[in-house]
C-alpha cells in the first residue's frame, strides 16, 4: 500500500507520522506529491497536483481517495484502528464533504511548511522519493 500525500501540509505530515508509529509491520509506503514518484502515481490515477485536495492510497491496481483512503489505511493498521470501519456506515457524500472542507482549509488551520518533510533515517526506506 502506498500513501501519496502533500509533504508541505502539516496536517498531512502528522498523518504520515501517525501511520509510521502505528504500522508496526512496515507495510505502508509513502510518496509525496512534490516528488517524481508521487506525481507519477497521481497522474496514473488521473489526478493533477496543482488542484489536488485529496489523499491518494494505492494498493496494487486499486486506489482510493478522500475518506475511503483514510478508512483503508486505518484498516491496514489493525486493531484498534480497524474500528474506524464504522465510518463506512456514514454515506460517502457526507463523509467526503467534510473531508473536502478540511482539505481546502488545511494550510489555514494547521499550517504549511516551506520545505518538504525529511524522513528519519530509520523510516527513509519506506518513502519512494
Amino acid at each position: 500500500m502506498i500513501v501519496v500525500f502533500d509533504a508541505q501540509c502539516l496536517l498531512c505530515n502528522g498523518w504520515v507520522q501517525f501511520i509510521l508509529r502505528h504500522d508496526r509491520a512496515g507495510r505502508i509506503r509513502f510518496a509525496s506529491m512534490q516528488g517524481a514518484a508521487g506525481r507519477q502515481l497521481l497522474a496514473d490515477a488521473g489526478l493533477r497536483v496543482d488542484t489536488l485536495q485529496t489523499l491518494l492510497v494505492i494498493d496494487g491496481a486499486r486506489s482510493w481517495q478522500h475518506t475511503a483512503a483514510i478508512l483503508r489505511v486505518l484498516h491496514q493498521l489493525g486493531w484498534p484502528w480497524r474500528l474506524a470501519w464504522v465510518g463506512w456506515l456514514v454515506p460517502a457524500p457526507l463523509r467526503d464533504a467534510l473531508y473536502r472542507w478540511v482539505a481546502r482549509n488545511r494550510y489555514r488551520i494547521w499550517g504549511r511548511s516551506e520545505a518538504c518533510m525529511v524522513p528519519a533515517p530509520g523510516t527513509r526506506a519506506r518513502f519512494l522519493d
